[in-house]
């Protein structure tokens, strides 16, 4: 009788569970790295906000918790995302422009915590 496979060929084709077994610590390992990306990315917005903040407090003065409240707002106002306004107000300091929508919002909520401060 001839043989029709070899030893080789007779080895149990790999499962959908050994297949998932094998992948599961690259897909780990990808979930990982994206995580990853997305905190370092929260920490390079977080510092942009924290200074944003710091030239708040020192335009308005007013407190740390005042400054951050005021930048929600123009953020709000503006429909901007937080970071992008912090982005923009930080991005002054090296003779940039604030985008006419931020710089007008920012504007009326300086006038306004200015007013709230009189009362």
């Amino acid at each position: 009788m001839h043989q029709l496979t070899t030893p080789r060929e007779e080895q149990p084709l790999p499962t959908a569970a050994t297949s998932t077994e094998d992948e599961a610590p690259a897909i780990e390992i990808l979930q990982l790295r994206a995580r990853n990306e997305q905190l370092e990315r929260a920490l390079i917005s977080r510092a942009v906000i924290d200074q944003a903040r710091g030239m708040v407090m020192a335009l308005a003065p007013c407190s740390s918790h005042r400054a951050w409240g005021l930048l929600v707002e123009v953020s709000q106002h503006c429909n901007v995302k937080l970071r992008d306004v912090a982005a923009a107000l930080v991005a002054t300091a090296n003779d940039e422009t604030l985008p006419a929508p931020v710089r007008q919002e920012l504007r009326r909520a300086l006038r306004r915590l200015h007013t709230e401060d009189r009362r």
